[in-house]
């Protein structure tokens, strides 16, 4: 079973109103996440990776240049495939707006989420996307991923008329992910499939120890439900799982310092991978590895104990 360790790099500032005066430290902090003990937010995901010989995914948001200039997306994009990691279009069209010109004629207002654009319209934004991180020197992306998750049919065309091979934009466990029919019923949401020639690779998921879903996401499981979900995934034969993580993800909220629970468990997991890598090999999209099928197959369930050390954890990262 091939593993997808994916990525969301993306670059926020504090508000809309002050991002001229945001911007340098929101990069800063996005993207090195320098604090007086590391850099947590890329060099530390780059280099744990590289220690545990894995592939990662890093699906890149490029809206942003748009307003504050390529120069900054082609920092992020060099020192991913410098790393021998891959770079794949993400997109949240809230920067739509902020571009100098707007990327969208006739832009008044923010609208979050792909889903609100037309067909035309979403696929006039992906195309700005790969635009800039050509412009940022980057290999041609095959894959994307919707800000947010939020994605429905018109994403879906969007995408493939763009030229890309996959889709990641399918979270079950979210409620702005809704692709409606698009989505063969075997599938169940969870697994890999093909439609009109686009290859839907949703978010992976389970069930935790009370038996609600939740999805495959570093900083939201504990390492016992990752690890458990993983090992019952590969024994009832799903052809890949795919994880979530942000570049931000390694640092408390709001701060460069390291979130030490999300860092545990990322090294934890990474070292299960690297023991496992014969039966849970990492994979890249360029790998052209992925086996697409609908076939219906157990969800995986993991145990009580493995949810209650994540609450318990959660509990712990929230005193002060």
């Amino acid at each position: 079973m091939e593993v997808l360790l994916t990525f969301d790099v993306e670059v926020w500032c504090n508000g809309w109103e002050s991002i001229e005066t945001d911007f340098p430290d929101s990069f800063e902090r996005y993207v090195f996440g320098h604090s007086r003990r590391d850099g947590y937010a890329l060099p530390r995901t780059l280099d744990t990776l590289a220690r545990h010989g894995l592939k990662g995914i890093f699906f890149v948001e490029p809206l942003f240049a748009a307003r504050f200039g390529v120069e900054y997306l082609a920092t992020i994009v060099r020192f991913i495939e410098d790393a021998g990691q891959e770079v794949q279009l993400h997109l949240h069209p809230e920067w739509a707006d902020e571009a100098r010109p707007p990327l969208l004629p006739g832009m008044a207002g923010k609208r979050q989420h792909l889903t609100a654009y037309s067909l035309a319209e979403q696929q006039t934004l992906i195309a700005h996307g790969l635009r800039l991180l050509r412009e940022a020197g980057c290999k041609p992306p095959m894959a994307f991923r919707a800000g947010s998750f939020a994605c429905n049919p018109d994403t879906f065309a969007a995408v493939r008329a763009n030229g890309l091979r996959y889709d990641c934009s399918i979270n079950p466990a979210m409620p702005e992910s809704t692709p409606g029919d698009f989505v063969p019923a075997a599938a169940g949401y969870c697994g890999p499939f093909a439609a009109d020639g686009l290859g839907c690779i949703p978010l992976s998921s389970f069930r935790d120890g009370f038996g609600r879903p939740r999805h495959a996401q570093i900083g939201a499981c504990s390492t016992a439900e990752l690890v458990q979900a993983l090992d019952q995934t590969a024994l009832h034969g799903w052809p890949c799982f795919v994880l979530l993580s942000h570049s931000f993800e390694l640092m408390k909220p709001a701060s460069s310092a390291p979130d030490t629970t999300v860092v545990r468990r990322f090294e934890q997991l990474c070292a299960h991978l690297a023991h496992q890598r014969s039966i849970l090999p990492t994979g890249h999209f360029a790998d052209n590895t992925l086996q697409l099928a609908a076939r219906p197959r157990p969800l995986p369930a993991v145990s009580m104990h493995a949810t209650t050390t994540r609450l318990f954890e959660q509990a712990l990262r929230h005193l002060p």
